[in-house]
């Protein structure tokens, strides 16, 4: 049975594999992203140990952090072709929880898809779902981190509804969804893209 958006995301899966597999080797191993501590191939790590959270996270408990350090570093050990191999299986088969939470694992994988494409200065169109996807993320994000969510008006300029603080006085931040999702989650490297009054 197919569960609420599992159609997405196995489509944003395979989208992210398209633009690794046409990222020449120094890329794709120590390429700039904006998940400023990792490399494409240390994003696609990361995402792919998401998609089992009770063997890889539910060990550490609070110490995400160091979990994902730890998957990140597997990762690494992989030749290429082999963990691309494996990530066509994660594409093609999500796990039942990344199923259930596709709501969720969607906005981390297409924040973390835009992480590596503005990181290497590269082009994708965006699918007209995936930019809301993306401001859900960061700021459910921004809730346990920077706090920007509650600090600022968020305006989105592409035809989403304004989220975040609503008291006249706080500063707004206008910009398209994608933009604004990744300036939430912290990316500001974005802010250019962003209007702040």
């Amino acid at each position: 049975m197919e569960l609420p958006l599992e159609e997405e995301l196995r489509a944003e899966r395979h989208r992210l594999i398209t633009t690794l597999e046409q990222l020449p080797d120094e890329q794709f191993e120590s390429g700039p992203t904006l998940c400023t501590e990792w490399s494409p191939r240390d994003i696609l790590g990361h995402l792919m140990a998401v998609d089992k959270p009770l063997a890889t996270y539910l060990p550490y408990g609070p110490f995400l952090h160091a979990a994902n350090r730890t998957q990140v570093a597997r990762a690494r050990h992989l030749h290429r072709d082999h963990l691309m191999e494996r990530a066509r299986i994660w594409a093609d088969q999500p796990s039942l929880t990344s199923r259930i939470g596709a709501a969720v694992t969607l906005g981390d994988l297409a924040v973390h898809h835009q992480d590596i494409v503005r990181g290497l200065d590269l082009n994708r169109d965006l699918p007209a779902t995936v930019p809301t996807f993306i401001l859900w993320d960061g700021a459910m994000l921004s809730l346990t981190t920077n706090l920007r969510i509650l600090r600022y008006r968020v305006v989105p300029t592409d035809g989403y509804p304004a989220i975040g603080a609503r008291s006249p006085s706080v500063p707004r931040v206008q910009g398209p969804r994608e933009a604004l999702g990744l300036w939430l989650a912290g990316r500001d490297a974005v802010t250019d893209d962003l209007v702040f009054t």
